[in-house]
Parts: C-alpha cells; sequence; structure tokens
C-alpha cells in the first residue's frame, strides 16, 4: 500500500533528508587515497547520532554498517571495512540513511578517489544525469515508466547498462515502502503519480552489462563483467508545484560543506 503524506509530514521529513545529506556530503569530503572505508562509516554515524539521528542502514535486515560504500565494481550494498583502503582512480558510492523524529532520509552518491578515468568520469556523469531526468519526471499525472523510461533512454544512448535487480522505492516511517520506482520501462505505464507521494529515485547504471551477482558476505552486489558502477539518489516528494527533493542542503542546519551542486 502506497502511504501519500500530507503537506505538513512532507516538511517533517525535510529534516530528515537535510540530516542524511549532510552526513552524506561529510563521507565525501574523506573519500581521499588511503582512507579505510569503515573511517568514513564511523564518522558517518557519529555525525547522524550527535545531531540527534539515528543511522537508518545500522542493523537493518543484519546489515552491519551505518552507511553502504561500494567500490568500482560494487554496485550496492558493500559493507563498510578496515581491510577496504581507498586508492587513486576508485569511484566510491555511498548511500546514506538517516532517521530523524521518526522519519527516514535516503540518499546516494558516486565519490572521485583522487582523480578517475575518463570512463568512470562519464559514467558518473551520466548517472548523475539519470537522476535528474528521473526527477523531472516525478510529477502528478505521470506514471512510474515515465521515471524509468527517462533514466533507461539517457543511460543506454550513452552505451551504459542499466541494473534490473535493484530499485528505488517509497520513503516515510519506514526506509523501504511501496511503490517500487524502476530505472527501467515504459512511459505511460505503471503507478500513477500523485501529490503526497513520497519516493527515492536511485539510478544505478554500469560499465558494461548490468547483469550482478551477490558476494558471499550475502549484501555486496557486483556487476559480473567486473565492469564499474555508479550510483546517484535522492528522496523526493511528489507535489501539486512539482518535485521537491527533501535530501536538500537548504533544509536543515548540518551541512559541513558549502558549494557544489548534489
Amino acid at each position: 500500500m502506497i502511504k501519500r503524506k500530507d503537506p505538513q509530514q512532507i516538511e517533517q521529513m525535510k529534516a530528515a533528508g537535510a540530516l542524511s545529506k549532510a552526513a552524506l556530503r561529510l563521507a565525501g569530503t574523506m573519500v581521499v587515497p588511503g582512507v579505510t572505508t569503515l573511517a568514513i562509516d564511523q564518522a558517518v554515524e557519529n555525525y547522524i547520532r550527535l545531531h540527534g539521528g539515528k543511522p537508518t542502514f545500522k542493523g537493518y535486515g543484519g546489515f552491519p554498517g551505518s552507511i553502504c560504500s561500494s567500490v568500482n565494481e560494487q554496485i550496492v550494498h558493500g559493507i563498510p571495512s578496515e581491510a577496504v583502503v581507498l586508492k587513486e582512480g576508485d569511484i566510491l558510492s555511498i548511500d546514506t540513511g538517516a532517521t530523524y523524529q521518526g522519519w527516514v532520509g535516503d540518499n546516494a552518491w558516486t565519490f572521485y578517489c583522487g582523480e578517475p578515468s575518463e570512463a568512470s568520469r562519464a559514467l558518473c556523469e551520466v548517472t548523475r544525469d539519470c537522476l535528474k531526468a528521473g526527477i523531472e519526471q516525478a510529477v502528478p499525472g505521470n506514471r512510474l515508466g515515465d521515471i524509468g523510461a527517462a533514466i533507461q533512454e539517457l543511460a543506454e544512448s550513452n552505451g551504459f547498462g542499466v541494473v534490473r535487480d535493484y530499485v528505488g522505492h517509497g520513503v516515510g516511517r519506514e526506509m523501504h515502502e511501496d511503490p517500487e520506482v524502476r530505472n527501467y520501462g515504459k512511459r505511460g505505464r505503471g503507478v500513477k503519480l500523485q501529490p503526497g507521494m513520497v519516493i527515492a529515485i536511485e539510478p544505478m547504471i554500469t560499465m558494461g552489462s548490468y547483469d550482478c551477482r551477490t558476494l558471499g558476505n550475502g549484501w555486496t552486489v557486483v556487476t559480473c563483467d567486473g565492469g564499474a558502477a555508479a550510483h546517484y539518489e535522492n528522496t523526493v516528494a511528489i507535489t501539486a508545484d512539482g518535485p521537491v527533493i527533501l535530501t536538500a542542503d537548504d533544509q536543515g542546519p548540518w551541512c559541513p560543506m558549502q558549494g557544489g551542486e548534489q
């Protein structure tokens, strides 16, 4: 069942979204050669708790981290580890979730560690643009297929793959609510978008094939062909005035960085 939010609830969700975005930006400042993904995880957990929130991912279904940290060919759900030391040229997808005053904010970004390859940079730029294209379709009267089609068309026209096995989702009191928000599809198909729906739009795009598999830890999803992957995500409210990004810097007092569009 899709749980629509009233305008007051959407306003309340902005604080959780802003805290999650601030934690994500903090994580991004730490993406440099020689840093472990566990160090980033610990900093994010401390930051969220310091500001009165709870790391949404911590313990979710048994997940051990406060962030998902997915390096290079890892698509999603990478487990933070002292053994994973970032090196020059890596790309690192970081997903952060913060629960604040009973609401969830969920977002992700793929960061460069030093100077990425031109291929990795192109992958990340297109995936970022896919997120923007999906958000532009999040208006009343459109359908979920319009979001998926916009993402798929842009990714595939640039020669990239669109992951099928993992999708976006509704967000609210729980991190995962209905509906599923696919990153592929056909325009005019699927659930009609209505004011009050809040969804996480999160394209997961691959350098080559979109086929993927889960590692033995039961969490980390990687490309089958070893090609790089990128992941970008925002929590978005559908309103009569258009899409409103709830994971935005200007919704709360917590952002540790200024400038730079995310």
